[in-house]
C-alpha cells in the first residue's frame, strides 16, 4: 500500500507542521479526555514514554524516531564528533526509560546509524536525512500494521469471538494497530467479529484504550475483568486470542503486558489457538531466549492508589508491579508479522524472516 500524508498526521503520534516537536495523544487521560503532548526536550520524550503516555511498542519506535530528528536539530554545533557524541547521549537516555521495548532501542540505533554512515556531510545535510529516516519508520509502520491486519484476518472467519490482552491497536502503534487489526479492518470489509477485551490490570489499558478504539470503529466488543478469561473461554465464545507483543525472543518466547502468559495459559487449556501479533522489529534474534527479557518493575501506587479515590491497601503493604510477563513459545500457536504467519518450530522459522 501506498502512505498518504494525512496516515503520518493521524493516529496517536505524529510530527509536528514545521517537524520542531512531536505532538502525541496522551494515553493516561483516555477514554475521558484527548489531551494533545508537544514533546520537544529529551527530559519531555523520556516522561512521555515512562509514565506511558505513549506506549505500545511501535508507536514507541515512532515516537523515538521523531524525537532523535527533533532533538537532532537543537544541537548548537556544526562539528560532526560534537553531534553525533550529543545526539548517542540523547539516545542512551531515551533507551533507559523503558528497557523492555525493543522498539525503542531499535528506532534510536536506527537514526544514530544515519549519523554513523554519513560522516562526510554535514551536519545540517545529516538532519536532513533524519528527518527522511523517522518518516520512514512511520511509514514502514503503517504499512507494517496493515500486512498484520490482512494476515492476521486470514486466522478467522466472520462471527467468531476474539480475546485480547492489553492493547495493540491503532493508539499503540498506526494504522489498524497489530493484535485488534485484523478486528477493524475486517468490520471494514464486512466481516464482522466478536472482541472480548481484558481490563488489563493495573493500568487498564484493555478497559480506557483497547474498548475506547474498537467501539469508536464500530466493533462488536465486550469489556471483561482480567480474571474473567476463563469463563468466557469456558463458554465458547472465544474461538482465538489475538495479543500484541514487545520483544520476542530468538525461541518465541515473547513479552507483553503483565496477565499475558495467564491467557495463554488459559487458552492451551480450552484448546483455543493463541496468537502473538507484531512487526518484525520486535524481534530480537540476539535475544536467545524468554529468560533473557528484563522486565521493568513500575511503582506500586499502581496497584495501590492510581484509580482509586481512597488506598485500597494499607501503606505499609508491599506490591510486587511487574509490567510485562514472559509467554513460553510452547503455548503460541504462531506469530503473526508483517512478513507473514510463522509457525513452530520457532527457533527454525524466525530465522527465516531474515534471510
Amino acid at each position: 500500500m501506498s502512505v498518504t500524508e494525512n496516515d503520518l498526521k493521524t493516529g496517536s503520534v505524529r510530527l509536528s507542521d514545521d517537524g520542531k516537536s512531536c505532538i502525541i495523544i496522551d494515553q493516561t487521560q483516555l477514554p475521558n479526555r484527548i489531551i494533545y503532548l508537544d514533546l520537544k526536550s529529551a527530559e519531555d520524550f523520556y516522561d512521555a514514554i515512562k509514565v506511558l503516555a505513549v506506549r505500545g511498542a511501535p508507536a514507541i519506535g515512532i515516537c523515538a524516531g521523531y524525537a532523535m530528528y527533533v532533538l537532532a536539530q537543537q544541537k548548537n554545533t556544526d562539528d560532526y564528533a560534537v553531534f553525533r557524541e550529543e545526539l548517542e547521549r540523547d539516545g542512551a537516555y531515551l533507551i533507559s526509560s523503558r528497557p523492555t521495548a525493543v522498539n525503542l532501542s531499535w528506532a534510536v540505533k536506527r537514526m544514530l546509524k544515519v549519523v554513523a554512515d554519513n560522516a562526510d556531510l554535514s551536519v545540517g545535510q545529516i538532519i536532513a536525512l533524519l528527518r527522511d529516516e523517522c518518516i520512514a519508520i512511520h511509514s514502514e509502520d503503517i504499512e507494517m500494521c496493515c500486512r498484520i491486519s490482512e494476515y492476521g484476518l486470514t486466522l478467522v472467519k466472520a462471527g467468531d469471538g476474539i480475546l485480547t490482552h492489553c492493547n495493540a491497536g491503532p493508539l499503540a502503534t498506526s494504522k489498524y494497530g497489530t493484535a485488534i487489526g485484523p478486528c477493524i479492518l475486517g468490520k471494514e470489509k464486512g466481516i464482522d467479529l466478536k472482541v472480548f477485551s481484558d481490563e488489563t490490570r493495573p493500568l487498564l489499558q484493555g478497559a480506557r484504550l483497547t474498548s475506547y478504539e474498537l467501539q469508536k470503529a464500530g466493533v462488536d466488543v465486550t469489556l471483561i475483568c482480567d480474571n474473567m478469561a476463563s469463563i468466557v473461554m469456558k463458554n465458547g465464545w472465544v474461538q482465538a486470542c489475538f495479543v500484541g507483543c514487545d520483544r520476542i525472543a530468538a525461541n518465541g518466547d515473547f513479552a507483553n503486558k503483565i496477565g499475558t502468559s495467564g491467557v495463554a495459559i488459559l487458552a492451551k487449556h480450552y484448546g483455543i489457538p493463541f496468537y502473538t501479533l507484531g512487526p518484525t522489529s520486535t524481534i530480537d534474534m540476539n535475544c536467545p531466549t524468554g529468560d533473557d527479557i528484563k522486565i521493568e518493575l513500575r511503582d506500586p501506587d499502581e496497584i495501590k492508589n492510581m484509580w482509586y479515590k481512597e488506598p485500597m491497601a494499607l501503606e505499609e503493604v508491599k506490591c510486587y508491579n511487574p509490567a510485562f510477563d514472559v509467554t513460553d513459545h510452547e503455548l503460541l500457536t504462531a506469530i503473526v508479522t508483517d512478513r507473514g504467519i510463522v509457525y513452530p518450530p520457532f527457533k527454525e522459522n524466525l530465522k527465516k524472516l531474515f534471510m
